[in-house]
């Protein structure tokens, strides 16, 4: 990876990990679904926005539509769904755990569908950096254990396989459709069910429209989703899939830091070794660790 995409794809992650106490904050004001397919609504017309302006194409053929229907599923409907409801019944470690297997189950994707492989560096890395999630959640796994705790793994598990899905089909139509088109498209598809659900089962009625949710809402509607998916995208169009995720383990370090800077909480040696291990693992993935498979 060149240092332009590793940049890129670090802001990426660091996004990401914003979007976290952006949605602590967001549901206090609003039904969760209901936050969930405004976020994913705004975000999309956002980008659909920009890409008129600039008169990007809109995706050709069957088989583009029918992946980016894919995506907007996957990422969005079942990513969103689990990412805003699982906090109710599990601990942030699990979930932590939990939502990082994604770049483990992908590398597995990948090498079916893409015809990547990892070497056996790159091998080496995912497990290092899992492991180092491991080390770093490991003192909070079962802290807060609620009576529906398999519920709330259930929503991560489907979270996690819906991002999985989703980014090994970014990655096959990435160079094919405008990226600007496509993950606006997606979000907009993957609003659908989400609004139909909220409607359903809350009480949309309910938000309370403070000049904090508005804010909370456009941040993380228009930098923790459009711009993300816009540079997420970007990125798959220039670099392997199993290198790029691999970064997925930054997120919780990311999250340890915004702690320590903002909340005053401490690192200790779990989170200084698990640190330590995550990092040198999406090193050792991302040099030389992912290549595609011969004559493809």
């Amino acid at each position: 990876m060149g240092v332009g995409a590793v940049l890129q794809v670090i802001v990426v992650m660091l996004l990401w990990a914003v979007c976290f106490p952006l949605i602590a904050v967001g549901i206090e004001f609003s039904p969760h679904l209901t936050f969930a397919a405004l976020r994913a609504l705004l975000a999309g017309l956002a980008l659909l926005f920009i890409a008129i302006w600039l008169r990007k194409p809109l995706p050709s053929g069957y088989q583009n539509w029918t992946m980016l229907a894919i995506v907007g599923l996957g990422a969005t409907s079942l990513g969103f769904l689990g990412m805003f409801h699982a906090a109710e019944f599990v601990s942030p470690g699990i979930a932590t755990v939990i939502a990082n297997t994604q770049p483990l189950l992908a590398a597995g994707l990948a090498g079916i569908l893409l015809k990547e492989r990892l070497t056996a560096r790159g091998k080496a890395g995912l497990a290092l950096g899992f492991a180092g999630i491991l080390v770093i959640t490991s003192p909070h796994l079962f802290d807060g254990k609620s009576e529906n705790y398999l519920v709330g793994v259930g929503y991560i598990a489907l979270a996690a396989l819906g991002v999985t899905v989703s980014n090994v089909v970014i990655k096959r139509i990435a160079g094919s459709v405008d990226a600007l088109m496509a993950m606006g498209l997606q979000l907009l598809i993957g609003s659908i069910p989400l609004a139909v659900i909220a409607l359903i089962m809350e009480e949309p009625t309910e938000i309370d429209f403070s000049l904090e949710f508005v804010a909370t809402l456009l941040v993380l509607s228009l930098f923790g989703s459009a711009l993300v998916y816009w540079l997420w995208f970007s990125v798959l169009e220039k670099v392997p899939l199993n290198s790029a995720n691999a970064f997925s383990f930054l997120i919780p370090i990311f999250g340890l830091t915004m702690g320590v800077l903002f909340y005053g909480e401490s690192i200790g040696l779990n989170e200084i070794v698990g640190i330590a291990l995550a990092i040198l693992g999406v090193a050792l993935v991302t040099y030389r660790g992912a290549e595609p498979l011969a004559g493809s």
